[in-house]
């Protein structure tokens, strides 16, 4: 099996009580294991959502997501390489 090593940053965020009780409650439900993992897959989306209109339609969108999501989940990528992809 062959693990993968991912260095990454701290970054803290400020949030409204309402907000952080949503992500509490995300996590509740089982949808995610932490607040880590709720603010990653946000911000991933939040991203995709920017290059949604930027991704060239060769008729396989869904196999580009997957190639955008499986380079953004990388270390080091730049905003420079994220604009490239479309």
């Amino acid at each position: 099996m062959y693990y993968i090593s991912i260095i990454m940053e701290v970054t803290q965020v400020r949030l409204p009580t309402g907000i952080v009780k949503e992500v509490d409650n995300l996590i509740h439900r089982g949808l995610y294991t932490n607040k880590s993992d709720v603010v990653r897959d946000a911000l991933r989306r939040l991203i995709l959502e920017q290059q949604a209109g930027s991704i060239k339609n060769t008729g396989d969108s869904v196999k580009e997501i997957k190639e955008i999501r499986k380079k953004l989940s990388k270390e080091k990528i730049s905003l420079d390489e994220i604009n490239s992809l479309g």
